[in-house]
């Protein structure tokens, strides 16, 4: 194995050629852990979910506590966020790249057209109207966070 590659990396290969090889029916991977405790190792984490798009065509979320993580990939997503599981506050991060043109709806504060990158804007600390779905359009990969609760 590539010690290039993190363990959450190499488990990611591992599973997914045991879903091929066992021909099951998945929808998406979560992964519980992995936000936690050193930095370094958070990020590695996040840098984890850019690989997952080239070893599994399935999402890969990432709960820890009380946060989740999911890589958006570029285009539109709609997000269910009415379920009675969601926290407070949610947000867009763009890591690896600055986000062109990020556009959503249901949001407390909503962005059109804005771009996204450090030293410019980045969306922390927001939080939802009362639609329950919350629309998200990018133009590059941009990482969705929410608190979730316990």
């Amino acid at each position: 194995m590539d010690q290039d590659l993190t363990d959450f990396t190499k488990c990611l290969q591992i599973l997914q050629k045991k879903i091929e090889k066992n021909s099951l029916q998945i929808d998406v991977i979560v992964t519980l852990g992995g936000l936690g405790g050193r930095f370094d190792q958070t990020m590695a984490s996040v840098e984890t979910l850019f690989h997952a798009t080239n070893i599994t065509p399935f999402p890969v979320i990432v709960i820890q506590e009380c946060s989740l993580i999911y890589l958006l990939q570029p285009g539109k997503h709609k997000l269910h966020v009415d379920t009675g599981l969601e926290g407070a506050w949610c947000g867009l991060i763009p890591i690896g790249n600055s986000c062109e043109s990020v556009t959503t709806t249901g949001l407390r504060w909503n962005l059109t057209n804005q771009v996204l990158k450090f030293g410019t804007l980045v969306s922390t600390s927001n939080t939802y109207d009362d639609s329950g779905i919350v629309t998200i359009e990018t133009d590059k990969p941009l990482l969705w966070t929410m608190a979730i609760k316990r």
